[in-house]
């Protein structure tokens, strides 16, 4: 289940990519499949393991490309371990709303992005989000540790980014089957997804991401320009913009 969309990344064969913040690895995995040299960076190491290996499997049985490789990383958003201009792309799914100082960290995208490059930012869309936060106060932070500290939207994430030197360009939201899903844990308790409608609704989400029949793509489509549970804004980082 992608969020970004590859075409507006223009990704080239060996083409160095950071996913911060990779959780399970999903859009690394993609990357390296399309022949880019990915870093899925994150601050949980539980998850870089199971990272770690998935690459070494997908490696090992041919699906990553002569290009491409992949490699995981423990980092922090707010000092990445790379040095200035290192990607072609970044992306950054679902990873600002939980991180206090987002100035900060979109200055840490911005500085390790090379010019020219695109960054791809996720993060919950404001309607869909508001209701979740509205709903349950165990969805959202200080009562979660870790959890999302703000709500955005979408022109105070392209301020962000323009604070931190990018020219934020094409959005789009996504996930639309997942708003009701998040809705319904909200509302039955967050920490019950054994309860019979969350489960109920859990196994669509499976069946329409691993069999995409046409009537769950087409409600997706209508529906995620609304109540799409992540915005995705892509930036450029100007050229000339080299540091000295």
């Amino acid at each position: 289940m992608l969020t970004v969309r590859y075409p507006l990344l223009g990704l080239r064969p060996g083409a160095p990519v950071l996913d911060l913040g990779c959780g399970a690895g999903r859009h690394a995995f993609e990357a390296a499949r399309q022949g880019a040299r990915v870093v899925a960076a994150d601050i949980d190491r539980a998850e870089l393991k199971d990272v770690r290996q998935l690459f070494e499997a997908m490696d090992a049985s041919g699906e990553i490309p002569p290009s491409g490789s992949g490699r995981a990383v423990n980092a922090d958003a707010l000092r990445l371990p790379f040095p200035s201009s290192s990607f072609d792309a970044v992306i950054a799914s679902e990873v600002m709303e939980h991180i206090p100082d987002d100035r900060a960290a979109a200055a840490e995208l911005a500085r390790v992005l090379r010019p020219g490059g695109t960054l791809a930012v996720t993060v919950p869309s404001w309607l869909p989000e508001r209701v979740c936060w509205a709903l349950s106060e165990q969805y959202h932070a200080p009562h979660v540790p870790g959890g999302h500290v703000r709500i955005y939207t979408e022109p105070t994430l392209r301020r962000r980014l323009r604070e931190a030197g990018l020219r934020p360009g094409a959005a789009h939201h996504a996930h639309a089957l997942h708003t009701p899903y998040w809705w319904l844990r909200c509302a039955v308790g967050v920490e019950d997804d054994q309860h019979p409608l969350v489960r109920a609704w859990h196994r669509l989400l499976v069946w329409d991401i691993v069999e995409r029949p046409l009537p769950t793509r087409l409600t997706e489509a209508l529906l995620s320009p609304v109540l799409g549970k992540s915005l995705v804004v892509y930036a450029r980082k100007p050229r000339g913009t080299e540091p000295a």
